[in-house]
């Protein structure tokens, strides 16, 4: 399954991640990021990104996600994003189609 257009499918994701090629934002609630998220994300709650700004990198593609397909969370983030002039997308992927496709899930706040 392709995550979004053109792109990379979840075990991809993974590798670029781990890799630090990409930059993958959990865009929901700090709550919700500690109860679960995806291996390698960084949580920036969508009200945070504004002001977080100077934490993302410029010269690396930005993938933000939230609670699945329906969530409109990723979607404002992206557009955010692209507005200040960084390369992001979004997943059609939330926590629960993570879960479903039997992936790898991190629990705990950041490091």
């Amino acid at each position: 399954m392709k995550l979004f257009v053109g792109r990379i499918n979840r075990h991809g994701l993974l590798d670029k991640a781990r890799r630090g090629d990409v930059v993958v934002l959990d865009v929901r609630p700090s709550d919700e990021y500690a109860n679960g998220h995806l291996p390698y994300a960084r949580s920036m709650p969508l009200e945070e990104i504004k002001k977080r700004l100077a934490e993302l990198p410029a010269d690396k593609e930005i993938v933000a996600y939230c609670r699945g397909p329906f969530c409109m969370l990723s979607a404002e983030a992206v557009q955010l994003l692209r507005e200040h002039g960084f390369r992001a997308h979004k997943i059609a992927d939330g926590l629960p189609e993570w879960l479903a496709a039997g992936l790898p899930v991190d629990v705990g706040e950041e490091g």
